[in-house]
Parts: C-alpha cells; structure tokens; sequence
C-alpha cells in the first residue's frame, strides 16, 4: 500500500521557487503579492455573524450532535467544535512550535526548504503554482517524523519540538476518525459499513492517513490587496484546523458569499474535504475557503488534513445512491485523486462527475472555479 508521502511525491506540484522574502522588512506590498480581489472583498471583510449566520458550533458532548453536524455538513459544509477532547494545554504547543519555527530567521527556515519535488518541510503552499501571485504566507509540512527536518532548525533541542508534533499529530487521528463516524452516523451509515474503516475487525480507521500543515501569516502592509491563502477546497476526506486569536478564515456559502469563520478559545474548525464529497454523493459540499491577512497582528494555524488509506477507492455510498439518486462521481483513490488535483486544481472534484446535480445537489468546485480574480 503506498503512503501518502509517496503518493504525494508522484504527483508533484510545480512551485515556482521564488526568493522567500523577510516578510518583516517589507514596508510596501511588492506587486508579485498584489491580488485584484472579487467586488465582494469588502463586503467580506465586514461581514459579520449578527448579518449572515456563521458556522455553527457545536458541543461534542451533546446528545444531538450528531444530527447537528449533519445539519452543518449540508448547509455549511463546516463547522466547529468544542468539548472535543483535545487539551487546551496541547493546543498551545503546537502553537508554540509553530510560532517558534515562523520566527527563525529566513536563513534557518531555508535549511528545512521543501526539495522541488518534495513534500513535507518549509516552502510556498502547494496551490501557489495555480495562481499568476503570490500568497503573503509561510508553511511548514509535516508527514510522520518531522525529526530530519527539525534536527536541521533546532540542532541542539529539537527533540521536545518533535515530542510535540508526534503527540499532536497522534490526538487529531483520534480525533478525526471520532467525527469521521459521527459523519458517517449523520447520513445513517455505520463505520462498519465501510470495509477500509475497520479491517480484520482492529481499531477503526487504523489504516487513515493524515498530515500536518503549519501556517504563519504575517503583518502585512496592504491587506487589502494582498491574500494569505487563495480560495481552495481540500483534497480530504475532512481536515481540522486550529487557529489562534487572530481572524482570517472565511468560507463561501452560495447564499451569502464569503464568511469569517470567526475564532473561538479552544475550538477547533471542521471542513468537508473532496473525498468526503464524493462519498456523500454530493450531499456533504467540500467548502471553499480562504484566508485574508492583517495589518497588525500576525495569524498562525494549522491543519490536521485526514484521508484514507491512499490505494482505498472512494465512490458515493451504496445507500445514498438510488433509482431516484443516481451516483454523482465515479470511485476514486487519495492517490489517485492528489494526481488530478495537481493538474486540474479546483476543477478536479467535477473531472470524476459521472452525472449533472440533481434535487439540489452542486458541485462547490465547479459552481466557483471563477470565484477569485488576480490583477
């Protein structure tokens, strides 16, 4: 079975390798980082929840939480949680770790540069080859042991950075495959009515793959024109994300355009990636998202991004389709599916559509492929 590390590393995405600047030193935003935003940018920076909802929050201790997060999967396509289990003193941690690393020096950063067709390390996001301007961000990827790369920035102590990292990366499984049931509950299918999730009767969704995703996004000079990370949709099943204090988020919703996700002490941000799309069979939307970047005050988050087994082919869902709902996307593998979406990017969910949208049913990618505009 191949890793996602080597799945990854068969498909690889051009990143043009640009000087990575000291973001500190920049007084005016360079033009190579300078976005023609969509005429609704600033309506979105002042939406707020009071106007047009917000993505709902929901308590996982609450009896009914399964049906809430049904309720926010179909019409929101994210949410957010808390009493979830991951302790608080964690997430400061990793939060540490990552602030930490994002203030090295950009000399020490660089030891641990992704290689051009590598995966895990520091560098640009994997999207930023499909956009004519650059992201005012920084990101470091982590896939298993960040131990080669962590001995390289921190030579001496690195060992207490990577007990960190491993034992993050270890509560977010846990906690991935928890909402993965609950999910899967929601639209009335059992875990153990996927095979891949829990094989030879062992631990459910033992075989998942995950990887982590730090981000920093700076102060910057000019937010309005610049973008901290460009409108995409994750190729996951679902990711969550840990955000600090500092909002940025936003996800597009069909009836209101673009919504801050706004930050809550301790909760964790959900979203539904493109493989739990297809597995739905369209009824769960991979949401699209953004991040927008501050003048004053930096952001920092990361990402738990949760996939299954990579060679597992994923299809809609024996019991949502049927005579009157027909399967949406053909089966596909994690593998398989990275492979499209380093060519195709946003438009490589509708690329495995078998059949047009019925009974409300869309496809987010298709339906904003041209949601975003650069001058």
């Amino acid at each position: 079975m191949p890793s996602l590390s080597e799945a990854y590393h068969s498909h690889p995405v051009e990143v043009h390798h640009h000087k990575h600047p000291d973001f500190k030193s920049l007084q005016e935003l360079p033009d190579s980082y300078a976005w023609t935003h969509p005429e609704d940018h600033a309506l979105a920076i002042n939406t707020t929840s009071s106007n047009f909802g917000s993505v709902p929050v929901i308590d996982l201790s609450d009896r009914n939480a399964t049906r809430l997060i049904g309720h926010a999967c179909r019409t929101w396509g994210a949410f957010q949680v808390v009493n979830h289990g991951v302790p608080l003193s964690l997430l400061d941690h990793i939060q540490w770790v990552g602030q930490t690393l994002f203030s090295l020096s950009t000399h020490q950063k660089l030891k641990a540069t992704r290689s051009p067709d590598g995966v895990t390390g520091y560098g640009l996001a994997r999207i930023s080859s499909f956009f004519p301007k650059l992201m005012w961000s920084e990101g470091f990827t982590i896939l298993g042991s960040p131990l080669e790369h962590f001995q390289k920035l921190w030579p001496q102590d690195y060992a207490k950075y990577c007990d960190i990292v491993v034992e993050y990366d270890e509560t977010m499984k846990k906690l991935a495959g928890k909402l993965m049931g609950l999910m899967l509950d929601s639209l009335g299918i059992s875990k153990e009515e996927l095979k891949w999730a829990c094989p030879n009767k062992g631990p459910l969704f033992k075989d998942t793959c995950g990887a982590l995703q730090l981000n920093s996004y700076p102060t910057c000079p000019d937010p309005d024109r610049a973008m901290g990370l460009a409108p995409h949709t994750d190729s996951t099943l679902l990711t969550i994300l840990y955000q600090n204090n500092i909002s940025g988020l936003q996800v597009h919703r069909e009836s209101t355009g673009w919504v801050t996700v706004p930050p809550i002490p301790g909760a964790l941000v959900v979203n539904v990636g493109d493989l739990f799309h297809i597995l739905s069979n369209g009824l769960y939307p991979s949401v699209l998202h953004r991040v927008l970047v501050n003048r004053s005050k930096q952001r920092f988050s990361v990402a738990y991004l949760y996939g299954p087994p990579s060679n597992v082919e994923i299809c809609p869902h024996a019991k949502l389709v049927g005579p009157t709902r027909p399967a949406l996307y053909r089966a596909v593998t994690w593998n398989e599916y990275l492979g499209t979406k380093a060519k195709h990017f946003n438009k490589a969910l509708s690329s495995f559509q078998l059949c047009a949208p019925k009974n409300g049913l869309f496809d987010v990618n298709e339906s904003h492929k041209n949601s975003v505009q650069v001058g």
